[in-house]
């Protein structure tokens, strides 16, 4: 489907949702903004009264003072068109890997949408520049590192702010580009950033804003492909498909638990016939699944509510009231909702991994796997001493998976008082964002590796004379995934295998229980 043949997504008073932000940071769908009169007669107001309180020589915070702990020091009138500028230069101080393509454009777009409340004191001009910069896709080149997540994300979006002035650099067509030069090609003059406009763009959580976005939705198609896995498994491993009967759940109904419950049952199409088990109760990974899996599940509605309220509000300071002809100051800027969600999404995410790493051990092991070759070879019996099949593979998983259990340290915890102690209590969501997302990696990792072996551990079931058909939802996946990923017979090298499944999974390439 092309970008054209979508309906747009627009930058307003409507709110986004997490959906919307994953198709723009895609590229999937274009963007317009607001356009009713009402819409920007709301927008101007606010500039408007605070120009007003200017020719009045009133005292705004971050207008006619400097910034934080320097709140106390007055700016001549004479001075105040220059400070927006020195805000988003001594800013420029970041340092770490840059955000890619996909998280800057949801960090635009969070950046954007928050402005639209209204109530920020900034230009219509801006949001009009701001949307140009996601229509045509100019990425501000944003240094992942330097945000306390208070006052919001000041370093990370005073690139941002400095690009849509004509300064520092952008990702344009694919070339890595001065502003100053893009502006020129497309004919733009660079804006001039008024008071206040500079403090509004860089006031706020849009950087951790825009990577929940993305961590959330990749946990929610994370879940779906671990539910399946596990459903591979159980046929794999012989496993006890009534682990999941639906009248064993409704005896502890937690909603999330329950659905995973209903996506093993479809699976395995649980009515039909069962084998005879080796065991009446398999081991935690299998048969706790869904009670592993479910808390994710149950989860996912409440991170989403933090993190779409925080994508919709108004979040830096001070806040204009134009209609009441109000400056409200208060603390906006703090992330603590999305700290607390990106924490507590990491550590249901590494829960992920270490169920699966723990599934993938059971598979290679004899002992445990109830008759599949030792490691998964699938190697004849002359060459069996030879091959090793998923060894390695295995190792590489658990790997993985300790990496993704370090990092489910809460960064809320770690607040710092900075900025001669103006800034005594932080968020560190932006930290806990990035966590999050590193677990994600680490944990698609480890769902690539087991996705493999479980695909592997079919096709070897599938060999025995007299194996039983796979319920129709797992032969559509078998099939699927043998076009990709042939058995492993003899050794070969899997890393390019296991990156491809990576990219699959990105790409969300496997349609799953909720699609």
């Amino acid at each position: 489907m092309t970008i054209q043949a979508l309906e747009p997504v627009t930058f307003g008073e409507q709110p986004l949702r997490i959906e919307e932000v994953l198709l723009l940071a895609n590229r999937q769908v274009p963007t317009q903004l607001q356009n009713d009169s009402a819409f920007r007669l709301r927008i101007a107001k606010g500039a408007q009264f605070l120009d007003s309180l200017l020719d009045k020589e009133g005292v705004i915070y971050g207008v006619t003072t400097g910034y934080g702990d320097s709140c106390v020091v007055a700016v001549p009138l004479q001075h105040v068109e220059a400070l927006p500028r020195h805000l988003y230069t001594f800013h420029g101080c970041g340092l770490g890997k840059m955000l890619d393509a996909q998280a800057t454009r949801a960090v635009l777009a969070a950046r954007l949408q928050s402005l639209c409340m209204g109530v920020s004191g900034v230009r219509v001009e801006l949001l009009e520049r701001l949307q140009a910069f996601i229509d045509q896709d100019i990425l501000p080149l944003i240094p992942e590192e330097g945000s306390v997540g208070a006052s919001g994300d000041l370093t990370p979006l005073s690139y941002v702010a400095a690009t849509l002035s004509g300064e520092r650099e952008v990702m344009f067509r694919g070339e890595r580009r001065a502003a100053a030069d893009v502006h020129r090609e497309l004919g733009w003059d660079p804006l001039v950033l008024r008071p206040k406009e500079a403090l509004a763009l860089m006031n706020g959580t849009a950087v951790m804003t825009g990577l929940a976005c993305l961590a959330f939705a990749r946990a929610d198609y994370l879940l779906q492909l671990a539910t399946r896995i596990t459903a591979m498994n159980v046929v794999a491993l012989q496993g006890n498909p009534e682990h999941f009967d639906e009248r064993l759940f409704a005896t502890k109904p937690h909603p999330g638990q329950m659905q995973v419950a209903a996506w093993l049952r479809q699976d395995l199409a649980i009515d039909a016939p069962t084998a005879p088990l080796h065991r009446l109760q398999d081991r935690y990974s299998l048969r706790c699944a869904p009670h592993v899996l479910g808390v994710l599940a149950d989860s996912l509605n409440w991170l989403r509510s933090f993190i779409e309220i925080e994508l919709n509000s108004a979040n830096d300071n001070p806040i204009i009231d134009a209609e009441a002809e109000r400056v409200l100051h208060g603390g906006h800027f703090y992330g603590g909702h999305i700290a607390f969600a990106m924490d507590s999404l990491k550590t249901l995410v590494a829960n992920v991994a270490d169920l699966l790493d723990r599934q993938l051990a059971l598979l290679v092991d004899v002992r445990y796997n109830h008759g599949l070759p030792s490691n998964l070879s699938g190697a004849s019996a002359e060459r069996a001493m030879l091959n090793h099949g998923f060894k390695a593979v295995q190792i590489g998983t658990s790997a993985w998976t300790a990496e993704a259990l370090k990092n489910t340290m809460p960064a809320s915890v770690f607040s710092r008082s900075t900025e001669c102690h103006n800034q005594d209590k932080v968020s560190m969501g932006t930290i806990a964002a990035r966590d999050a997302i590193r677990v994600l990696e680490l944990t698609e990792q480890v769902a690539a590796a087991t996705l493999l072996a479980a695909n592997q551990g079919v096709w070897l079931r599938s060999r025995v004379e007299d194996a039983r058909p796979l319920p129709p939802a797992l032969a559509a996946m078998h099939e699927q995934l043998s076009k990709d990923f042939p058995p492993v017979i003899e050794d070969r090298a899997l890393d390019g295998e296991l990156r491809l499944c990576l990219q699959r999974i990105a790409d969300r390439h496997w349609r799953l229980h909720a699609q």
